[in-house]
């Protein structure tokens, strides 16, 4: 059986999942944990690793008229008129490696990573990120006086440098 790309509405890939899955679809939709400021803090939460995209297998009599009037599906994606297949082998890499990095999530800010403070006293000055203290407070090592100086201070108040 033959897995498909089905692309949703924008963030509508849940609700297109499960209204394919109560339709009798199966369905793989790959998440992603990461890491993400929310409310002032930081918090893991789980994020589709393809945003707007999700992979089916339809069954034997399914129709894919069927798939595309689903609610949060925008349509079935298609090279010239017929649905693009994707390799068992490549769902299969996907669930593997989703589960290797469900218990590890992505760290927003990295150990040794330039940061911007900005908010506060110390509003647009830059610093090496060190590391989280709880859930509201991290570690940034700044220069002040020609000394390095660790500071804490909320993740929220940290921008990444490219």
């Amino acid at each position: 059986m033959n897995w498909y790309l089905v692309h949703t509405k924008p963030k509508q890939e849940k609700c297109a999942l499960q209204n394919l899955q109560q339709q009798g679809y199966q369905c793989y939709l790959p998440m992603l944990s990461t890491e993400k400021i929310r409310q002032g803090s930081l918090a893991v939460v789980n994020e589709p690793l393809f945003p707007r995209y999700l992979f089916i297998q339809p069954g034997s009599a399914k129709s894919w008229g069927s798939v595309r009037s689903t609610r949060g599906v925008n349509r079935l994606v298609c090279f010239g008129s017929e649905p693009a297949r994707i390799d068992d082998d490549l769902i299969a890499l996907l669930q593997a490696q989703e589960a290797s990095l469900q218990s590890n999530p992505e760290p927003l800010f990295k150990p040794g990573e330039k940061v911007r403070i900005t908010e506060g006293a110390f509003a647009g000055i830059e610093g090496i990120y060190q590391m989280a203290e709880g859930e509201r407070r991290v570690m940034v090592l700044i220069e002040l006086l020609s000394k390095p100086t660790a500071m804490r201070v909320t993740p929220a108040s940290l921008r990444k440098i490219n």
